[in-house]
């Protein structure tokens, strides 16, 4: 059962669906609180990048045409290279890796040209390489002063990515229940689980230890220094948040504008990421159910029976395959994700209650990245190496089971797949977690826009305001929108596409607690 985390999932949603130097120039835009947006940021970076040799520092970028692949073809607009970096980041000097970077240049030029703006589309594991082009249109206005930069982080797609198991074993772990009811079924949940790491530890080897948000955050600043940029300016989304807030709490200097939209709690351990997710998405069911003329309650019951009687006897599908359990709540799960989605959901759920599993298995296979021959993504792949570094917090199946009337309490139709999924996840992890919480205080940084969608399913709103507090005094701004989906940019807010535009392109931080209806 993968967790929900991922931004990326908009992009398989709408697919299924529709079935250089810089200037360091930048405007004078008033950033609300005395002052603009750069001028409080310092330009020195560093005592972390101030050691690092120039072997890495010195890097020339050889951008070229990029390579084209099963899904992904990006225009001549766009253009490719790599990026050493420290396998080790405690050793700069040993081992590097290379990352794939992806960029279409800016359009404007002299002092209309900013700088650089890299985006982290989530997940962890989602490959900006793919993700950015495919969304191209969506950022096009800010072309005009910036770069678009994205790359592939450790361990994801083409940067040294880690696939833990074949397709065929994919399908087989399929008819695992995700929400064991017997003993035998635990047994097999856990075992999968261990499997999956130990997949994981042969494939990726020595990079398992070393694909933590904050070795990803150190990467990104030494991006911004071969990159040529003064400062730092960001667009992070969904998990991209709680990147962007770790780059700012180990390099506030080094902060210039930084976006995070579909914001991350960062005072959520795994558990508290679990219990909030099982709130979001019963929050976005139970929107979607009052979209329809149903009552939220007696909807959700609904499901939960549908699911119950799916745990017993697996639905047939057209391709040959059973839906299960677990793909059905999958199936669930990804048109939540965007307004758009709902209607889909409203004709899978009736096709399954009349039997049909074939419109829910659909949905589930784009969630998974699962293609027509059988193939599978890896983002999920990714997600693991990385959140499994990550996540101190193991618990265990006896505490998790202590668990569940609070997960069934929060959600009857989520609350047990997030609630097992918190010991099954990282079951017998071959690395240790690293921290319970990120840590985000930026004390000193410029500030930095965040934008919350009360209707967020997977990110919920509440983790916006906990993350501008913790980001600290006169650093975290909140900007709020009363609207549905994952991520607010680019989603139909003309208030909120206007306001990052604002503060991207001038500098302009609008007034905190700022709400876009």
């Amino acid at each position: 059962m993968a967790r929900f985390l991922r931004w990326t999932a908009l992009g398989a949603a709408a697919a299924l669906l529709a079935t250089g130097c810089s200037s360091g120039a930048s405007d004078d835009g008033d950033d609300g609180k005395g002052g603009t947006a750069d001028a409080r940021a310092s330009a020195g970076s560093s005592a972390t990048t101030a050691a690092l040799p120039a072997s890495l520092t010195g890097q020339k970028l050889d951008w070229g045409r990029c390579k084209a692949t099963a899904d992904s073809a990006p225009g001549s607009e766009w253009s490719c290279a790599s990026l050493k970096v420290p396998l080790d980041w405690s050793k700069p000097e040993g081992t590097t890796i290379d990352l794939a970077l992806i960029r279409a240049k800016s359009r404007g030029s002299g002092g209309k040209r900013i700088g650089s703006l890299l985006f982290n589309f989530g997940g962890p594991g989602g490959s900006g390489v793919s993700t950015l082009p495919a969304f191209g249109s969506t950022f096009s206005s800010l072309r005009d002063s910036y770069d678009l930069v994205s790359w592939d982080p450790r361990g994801v797609d083409r940067s040294e990515g880690v696939r833990c198991r074949s397709n065929k074993d994919i399908q087989a772990a399929e008819s695992i229940d995700s929400t064991p009811d017997t003993p035998a079924e635990e047994q097999a949940y856990f075992q999968d689980s261990k499997d999956f790491g130990k997949g994981c530890e042969q494939a990726a080897r020595s990079l398992l230890g070393h694909v933590s948000t904050t070795d990803t955050a150190r990467d990104m600043d030494l991006m911004r220094q071969v990159l040529g940029d003064r400062q730092m300016h960001y667009f992070g989304i969904s998990y991209g948040t709680e990147l962007g807030g770790v780059y700012a709490h180990l390099f506030p200097k080094n902060v210039g504008r930084l976006i995070l939209d579909a914001v991350v709690d960062p005072s959520a351990d795994a558990v508290g990421h679990a219990e909030n997710q099982a709130r979001g998405f019963q929050r976005a069911l139970e929107d979607y159910l009052k979209s329809t003329g149903q009552d939220p309650k007696q909807g959700s019951a609904k499901i939960a029976d549908l699911l119950d009687r799916i745990d017993g006897d697996p639905l047939p599908t057209s391709d040959g395959r059973e839906l299960t359990q677990t793909l059905a709540v999958t199936g669930i799960v990804l048109p939540l994700y965007s307004k758009e989605g709902w209607p889909s959901l409203t004709s899978a759920l009736e096709a399954a209650q009349a039997g049909d599993g074939s419109e829910l298995l659909a949905l589930a296979d784009g969630y998974n990245e699962r293609d027509p021959s059988g193939n599978y993504g890896t983002t999920t792949h990714s997600q693991r190496v990385i959140s499994c570094l990550d996540d101190k917090q193991r618990p265990t199946a006896e505490e998790t089971k202590k668990l569940l009337p609070e997960f069934e309490k929060i959600s009857p139709v989520f609350g047990d797949f997030l609630g097992w999924d918190t010991a099954g996840w990282c079951h017998d992890w071959p690395v240790a977690g690293q921290f319970d919480t990120p840590e985000v205080s930026a004390a000193g940084a410029a500030p930095i826009l965040l934008v919350g969608n009360t209707g967020d399913p997977a990110t919920p709103y509440e983790g916006a305001r906990k993350m501008a507090d913790e980001l600290g005094k006169d650093v975290g701004v909140l900007l709020t929108w009363k609207g549905e989906g994952h991520g607010a940019y680019g989603s139909g807010s003309d208030c909120v596409d206007s306001a990052v535009n604002a503060y991207l392109l001038k500098g302009t931080v609008p007034k905190d607690g700022t709400v876009c209806s």
